[in-house]
């Protein structure tokens, strides 16, 4: 994909999730991402690793600083003790207008994980990305073993709560076979 079709994507994305309620803030914005890529397939050329909070690219972080000097996204300050949040601007809105066709593309993706990703909280987003981290390292392993790998690498993450974000997973991934068939 080019560099402009993924600019376009993240300006989507952002503007959908802040559409949903999200915070909208890099962490949404990182683990959407990564969400979007591992579970519809969406051909991002960002290389994520397991880092302090679940998945990250750093690759990411610079593109969302290179759209904020573009002028593509602007950063809005929160009160502390958050972090600020990615707001799409006109320009960035342009963008996506411009390039119709990998907006039509991936329109359907875009809305899907911002319906199911916009409210959450940054902890809530860090145990379902990294359960699917472990599902995608081990994908013959069954939930139990999932479970003990997620706890394992997030040792501050309950069993009960890794249970439920593998559990999640689980049913994410057939949504998103139901959503990429229908693409």
């Amino acid at each position: 994909m080019s560099r402009l079709g993924q600019e376009a994507i993240l300006a989507g994305l952002a503007r959908r999730l802040d559409e949903q309620g999200s915070w909208s803030g890099e962490t949404h914005i990182q683990k959407s991402t990564y969400l979007m890529h591992e579970l519809l397939g969406v051909p991002f050329d960002f290389d994520f690793i397991l880092y302090k909070h679940g998945p990250f690219s750093f690759e990411l972080r610079d593109e969302l600083g290179s759209m904020q000097a573009d002028r593509l996204l602007e950063r809005q300050p929160q009160p502390p003790p958050y972090g600020p949040r990615f707001l799409v601007t006109a320009r960035g809105r342009e963008l996506e207008q411009r390039l119709t066709q990998t907006m039509s593309r991936y329109g359907p993706a875009l809305d899907w994980i911002a319906r199911r990703i916009g409210k959450r909280g940054v902890v809530e987003l860090e145990r379902l990305a990294t359960a699917l981290w472990v599902t995608r390292q081990q994908p013959d392993a069954g939930v139990s073993a999932r479970v003990q790998g997620l706890t394992d690498i997030k040792p501050h993450v309950s069993g009960e709560d890794a249970m439920s974000a593998i559990e999640e997973i689980d049913r994410l991934l057939v949504e998103a076979d139901e959503v990429a068939a229908a693409a």
